[in-house]
């Protein structure tokens, strides 16, 4: 067994993750990639997405016009894009596209579908969710001068731009299908990615077999890969351990990671990372007595998430403990200046105590109340019923409810819940995405609080375009302090990522989100 350790900083790749040698290799043609998915996606459409469960089924049939370099994260590489300037004053993005993209009804893709994608994003229609169209806010016009250039003018300079066009869930769309339907992606699956759409059996598996006119010249290397839902750990394990399955690239927690390794040895690779996701807690301010910051605040002192870390480290997929950006990322609040956050010192004892007068200040005893949590087992479950345990500490009783992925999203979004248990990943280390989960609802798809906060719009949009470090950092902590106050959203405990895969797979890369290096292009079998 080969184990590697990854260790992020916001410049730097992750070190020490590959294959000891296995790029030298030449890719071999052929094979079905068969891998687990724990959850399946509530519908198709990559702009309205935010689960793995979309990205790692679905991703492999769509290219994106950036995408991050698998072993030089975080640094970006042409998708669709052949190459690319940006203007001396930061407000012209020109994209050169590579010639002879086809989508996969055998149309061409042109600078216009590029086109239509974006204003999609940025401007959704009615009745289509756009998840990212905050990160495109400062996009003022999009022009397509011929068929291979498309030319983005900003209205202001965002520092965050590249990243942004290099995410994952900005899967380029036919036009040409978008005018016919704005939401036709919804249910149906066409793109220009290294496979095409077979099938999805619903509660089984998702299928896609090799695109034969991809516009990279010899790839896919797989003949198709086949992903296979199966919601329950330990048959998700078991799996991968008969090797049914040959990968899940979600994440397993340290009990799973040691099974497998002592059944199967050093047949498989293990892999590990810190992860840029949190499990938050997120309170709907519609509904009272969470309209009070008192109420929310006194949730969040609550826990301990020092002693927590501690004890679901042994059990499940979380580890560090951390404010609104994950720690250890250069902007990220430091240890020191931690403790002195609302819900973060180290006495627990007294934190609880001042939970106990808020609540009472507020008005409010014997409080009970539904919490909302995916039926994803890990981390989800047990870092549910650890939140649970930590409330009963000051008298508040919440009950645990965890419906499929579908309607647990659903809930969240149309505001059917009074406390849930949130997520909030993204595919890099970027405040201008992981922040949107905090800033106001009308401006923000993601944040599911349905509250207004107009100084958090106001330092969102102040250390976004703040190009200083030191500046930015500081408008970061202004934010950061006032978000945790009024405990609209809080985070509980940072992720910790470990994958476990059978080393005849080659060509897959690590990442600190399992969000990227899913399109699968490059990924091939050694047998």
């Amino acid at each position: 067994m080969k184990r590697t350790l990854g260790f992020l900083a916001f410049t730097a790749a992750i070190v020490g993750v590959g294959f000891g040698g296995a790029e030298a290799q030449t890719p071999k043609r052929g094979g079905i990639l068969k891998f687990a998915v724990s959850a399946e996606p509530p519908n198709y459409d990559c702009h309205g997405a935010t689960s793995f469960a979309f990205i790692h089924p679905v991703r492999p049939h769509y290219n994106t016009l950036l995408k991050f370099d698998e072993p030089s994260y975080p640094k970006v590489k042409g998708d669709l894009a052949q190459s690319w300037t940006v203007s001396p004053d930061g407000l012209t993005y020109t994209f050169k596209l590579k010639p002879n993209i086809k989508f996969h009804d055998g149309s061409a893709m042109t600078s216009a579908d590029v086109k239509a994608t974006y204003e999609r994003i940025a401007n959704p229609p009615t009745g289509v969710v756009s998840i990212r169209k905050a990160a495109y806010e400062d996009i003022a016009a999009i022009e397509t001068p011929d068929p291979q250039t498309v030319v983005f003018k900003l209205k202001a300079r965002n520092a965050s731009m590249l990243t942004n066009f290099a995410s994952p869930w900005d899967c380029i769309y036919s036009g040409a299908k978008l005018k016919d339907d704005p939401k036709f992606p919804e249910k149906n699956v066409m793109g220009t990615g290294p496979f095409k759409f077979v099938e999805h059996a619903a509660g089984s598996h998702w299928v896609g077999e090799r695109f034969a006119d991809y516009f990279e010249k010899g790839k896919p290397y797989l003949d198709g890969y086949r992903a296979i839902f199966i919601r329950n750990t330990a048959a998700r394990v078991n799996a991968l351990q008969a090797g049914e399955v040959l990968a899940e690239f979600r994440g397993h927690s340290p009990a799973d990671q040691a099974k497998l390794v002592s059944a199967v040895g050093d047949k498989v690779n293990v892999h590990e990372s810190p992860w840029i996701c949190s499990l938050v807690v997120t309170f709907n301010a519609e509904k009272k007595p969470f309209d009070d910051a008192r109420v929310r605040r006194a949730l969040s002192l609550a826990i301990d998430r020092w002693q927590g870390a501690q004890a679901l480290s042994k059990i499940a997929l979380v580890r560090h403990v951390g404010g609104l950006l994950r720690p250890g990322f250069d902007l990220a609040t430091s240890p020191a200046d931690l403790v002195k956050l609302p819900g973060y010192g180290k006495d627990i004892n007294k934190a609880r105590a001042e939970a106990k007068k808020l609540l009472a200040e507020a008005g409010v005893k014997d409080l009970k109340f539904k919490f909302l949590n995916r039926n994803v087992p890990m981390p989800y479950t047990p870092v549910g019923v650890f939140v649970i345990d930590q409330w009963r500490q000051i008298g508040v009783i919440a009950e645990h409810e965890q419906p499929e992925t579908k309607a647990y999203i659903g809930n969240l979004r149309s505001g059917n819940y009074e406390v849930g248990l949130d997520f909030n990943c993204d595919a890099v280390d970027d405040p201008n995405l992981q922040l949107l989960k905090y800033i106001s609802a009308d401006k923000s798809s993601i944040n599911y609080g349905r509250y207004n906060d107009r100084k958090l719009d106001e330092l969102y949009e102040k250390q976004k375009r703040e190009l200083d470090p030191k500046k930015r950092s500081a408008l970061l902590r202004d934010f950061e302090k006032h978000a945790l106050t009024e405990a609209y959203t809080f985070p509980t405990i940072w992720w910790h990522r470990i994958i476990v895969n059978w080393k005849q797979i080659k060509g897959w890369h690590m990442s600190p989100s399992h969000y990227l290096n899913q399109d699968l292009q490059d990924v091939w079998l050694d047998q």
